[in-house]
């Protein structure tokens, strides 16, 4: 199989019903869709079997989130490239196309991914991914087209192939021998920062990620959960600690992490005093004792991780703090940093 798509799905009946269609319509012959499902409890099976006979599916015996539940489905599909899709992207003409055929002439890209647009505003970028992901000196992700809340019209302006720092998980194409030996997405962080800590293991590996804005999707974004939840804020909180614990230098490990502890604090206090949100401040602090409980379990993936590394992270990371350039140089969108 050259082309596997897949999409993880639990609960997600009513966006697979709406958006699946145009998955269906403009896939070429040369992939197969794939639905991997996390135990769900709606009608979600029930209308594939009815409703889209030409899809596979993968059944799982419990929901494993949206790491370990890639993870899980990916072991029982032979392709040369994976294509992990959310249940809520709606696909156009021509999407797939770009990026196969720019993985098929360059070896040295391990994964890649389209513009996302809006779904509900198909004139403006996504929040998820945009037009392609960058880390800053602090792990902080940011992207071309969308800096924190900051999300921009898309006027043409990074509709050139890119080198990124990370491709979003919302639509992301991989070879699957690069998925598997970079140790494919880290379960454990159940949902959020794994694609982008599985990018970084890729780029130290030597490999590049690349976005092709001439394919393009549209996303609805916050599907499973939205922005606001105490659950996103502390699963995004936690595991962007720890995959700053696997993937930074020893050089940069405690410079960072020192840093990091001023500025997740400052960011709690920010929900709570300007936010009014109580339920996100205590996240926070509950995120990052959560790290300092588990961070020992990653020492193994660390070490392996810096034996293994073939490019320092100063070629991978933006040398300077996009917080600095957003609150206080006032640059809110990417051309302007």
């Amino acid at each position: 199989m050259k082309v596997a798509i897949v999409i993880l799905n639990w609960n997600g009946e009513k966006m697979l019903a709406q958006y699946l269609p145009s998955v269906v319509h403009y896939t070429s012959d040369d992939a197969e869709i794939f639905v991997a499902d996390n135990a769900s409890t709606d009608g979600s099976l029930k209308l594939l079997t009815e409703h889209f006979p030409s899809v596979k599916q993968i059944v799982l015996d419990k929901n494993w989130g949206f790491a370990e539940g890639y993870n899980k489905a990916l072991k029982l599909i032979d392709a040369e490239y994976y294509l992990l899709l959310n249940s809520d992207i709606e696909v156009t003409h021509n999407w797939l196309a770009p990026l196969l055929e720019f993985m098929d002439v360059h070896p040295t890209t391990a994964a890649c991914q389209p513009k996302l647009l809006s779904i509900n505003d198909k004139n403006k970028f996504e929040y998820a991914g945009a037009s392609g992901g960058f880390l800053d000196r602090f792990g902080y992700p940011f992207c071309r087209g969308r800096i924190f809340e900051m999300v921009e019209d898309d006027h043409g302006q990074y509709d050139d192939i890119s080198k990124i720092s990370w491709a979003t998980g919302a639509c992301l194409m991989i070879r699957s021998k690069d998925y598997w030996d970079a140790g494919g997405l880290d379960g454990r962080f159940f949902a959020h920062n794994e694609e982008i800590d599985l990018c970084w293991r890729l780029r130290i590996l030597g490999h590049d990620i690349s976005c092709i804005p001439d394919s393009q999707v549209f996303h609805v974004g916050g599907g499973t959960l939205p922005k606001n939840n105490p659950m996103k804020t502390f699963l995004n909180f936690r595991n962007n600690l720890t995959m700053l614990y696997k993937n930074l230098e020893d050089s940069e490990l405690s410079g960072v992490m020192a840093m990091r502890w001023w500025l997740d604090y400052l960011a709690a206090f920010q929900m709570l005093l300007i936010g009014h949100n109580w339920e996100d401040f205590k996240a926070v602090f509950k995120a990052r004792r959560a790290f300092r409980k588990w961070r020992n379990e990653f020492d193994g993936d660390r070490q392996e991780i810096q034996r293994r590394r073939s490019v320092a992270n100063n070629k991978i990371l933006k040398p300077y703090s996009i917080l600095w350039q957003y609150y206080f140089k006032n640059k809110r969108k990417f051309f302007e940093i």
